[in-house]
């Protein structure tokens, strides 16, 4: 088989590392990949938005099964092409993918259906957002409605960051992203997140995860795409799950389908549990960055064989096999991220961290010149390790990340803090 993997971040690094340990796969295609990427399937220099190419391509090099990684393709119609040619690809149609793509739809479906998620209203206009906050008071929670790479969501402490959160966003902080805006009540408790392989009203889950979306260490300083993830999270306990499936995603796959939305794809539900229950932050349409790095450390199955089954509308077929170990991944980002950063820093010592077999580096904002590795974006390098607690999986990968050097690294030093916490053992000397 041929296979395409569009994207060119960590989390496509992580499928395209993956897919190329399938034994039905031949040769892995991505477009348009990173430095990394290109270490182990041939880059194709088409954007991940540029479907008419991506089609082209496809058709021309007679490419057997494509993948799609981010949200932007899938909100732009990606598949919905894909299939009117007659072409095999895994991921939502743009009707299904609406429910990442507008927050104002989720929210409404969620309500809709009776599907826990936090107290919300919408507003076009910035006037009558700035009159609501003033009647509810802080902490509260502002996000724009559409795509906005993660960083769309602000959670206000204080009416006056809320009220400049919300001019922000109406004076085009995120484009056409914030052109609406959602207000939501503030939930107290811990987020984790929960991800499956879906089609139409059935699901295979994935194991737990928890991602870490504050820049700096004790959860501190600006949302970003995601600074660090470990799996599995103890947080979500068996009968949690079991929760999780017949209150959130079985409910919404139907809700879908009722709303003439059909789901095919990954869907992941960032959750918020505490004392009002489990609740419903956001829905993603695809696998979560950096969530899917650990997570395909873990998976000892094919993920191939598993989409194609899906595909064929088999997945209760789909019994994936996963490593009882953690894997736990940490974001090196570039100095000013999740704001202006520089690019075009040297990067060393990958191969020394990779000596260690437990570790693997999966590139994001990376590219090759003259054949040294640069950085390319703000989210750089996603360092991951496997062991056999959490403690050895975080000693680990702290270990490779002090032989990864380039100018301006900034990483937080605590991915993991409070499965930690939950083990009730210390933390390790190192941090």
């Amino acid at each position: 088989m041929k296979v395409l993997v569009v994207g060119n971040g960590g989390r496509e690094h992580a499928l395209v590392w993956k897919i190329k340990q399938s034994s039905l796969v031949k040769e892995v295609y991505c477009a348009s990949g990173n430095a990394g990427i290109g270490k182990i399937a041939k880059r194709v220099n088409i954007s991940p938005t540029d479907i008419y190419n991506l089609v082209r391509f496809a058709k021309e090099n007679k490419i057997d099964l494509t993948v799609v990684g981010p949200e932007q393709p899938l909100s732009e119609g990606i598949v919905d092409r894909f299939n009117e040619e007659g072409l095999k690809i895994f991921g939502h149609q743009k009707s299904a993918a609406i429910l990442e793509a507008s927050k104002v739809f989720a929210k409404n479906l969620m309500k809709k259906y009776g599907i826990p998620t936090a107290k919300f209203e919408s507003f076009e206009k910035e006037e009558d957002a700035i009159k609501f906050i003033k009647e509810v008071g802080a902490p509260i929670v502002i996000k724009a409605d559409g795509l906005a790479a993660g960083k769309g969501v602000v959670v206000a402490k204080t009416e006056e960051e809320a009220i400049q959160a919300v001019k922000d966003m109406f004076a085009g902080k995120f484009g056409p992203a914030s052109k609406r805006v959602v207000i939501e009540e503030f939930l107290e408790g811990e987020e984790a997140s929960y991800i499956c392989f879906v089609k139409d009203d059935k699901l295979a889950p994935m194991p737990t995860s928890q991602d870490h979306k504050r820049a700096y260490d004790n959860d501190e300083g600006p949302n970003t795409g995601g600074m660090g993830a470990y799996s599995p999270c103890s947080l979500i306990t068996p009968e949690m799950e079991k929760e999780i499936q017949e209150r959130i995603m079985y409910p919404t796959l139907k809700a879908m389908i009722n709303e003439g939305r059909s789901m095919c794809g990954f869907l992941y539900a960032g959750l918020m549990i505490g004392p009002k229950g489990i609740n419903v932050l956001e829905f993603n349409v695809r696998m979560g960055d950096p969530e899917t790095q650990p997570i395909m450390r873990r998976l000892q199955s094919d993920l191939v064989e598993h989409i194609l089954e899906i595909l064929e509308g088999n997945i209760e077929n789909v019994k994936p096999k996963w490593n009882p170990d953690y894997a736990i991944g940490v974001v090196m980002a570039s100095k000013g991220y999740p704001d202006a950063y520089e690019k075009g820093k040297v990067i060393t010592g990958i191969e020394e961290a990779e000596k260690d077999p437990d570790v693997v580096v999966f590139h994001a904002g990376t590219e090759e010149v003259d054949g040294k590795i640069i950085t390319n974006g703000g989210r750089v390098l996603t360092v991951t390790a496997t062991g056999e607690d959490i403690f050895k999986a975080r000693e680990k990968v702290y270990s490779a990340i002090e032989k990864i050097h380039f100018e301006g690294a900034f990483y937080r030093k605590d991915i993991g803090f409070r499965e930690v916490n939950r083990k009730k053992e210390p933390v390790p000397k190192f941090l």
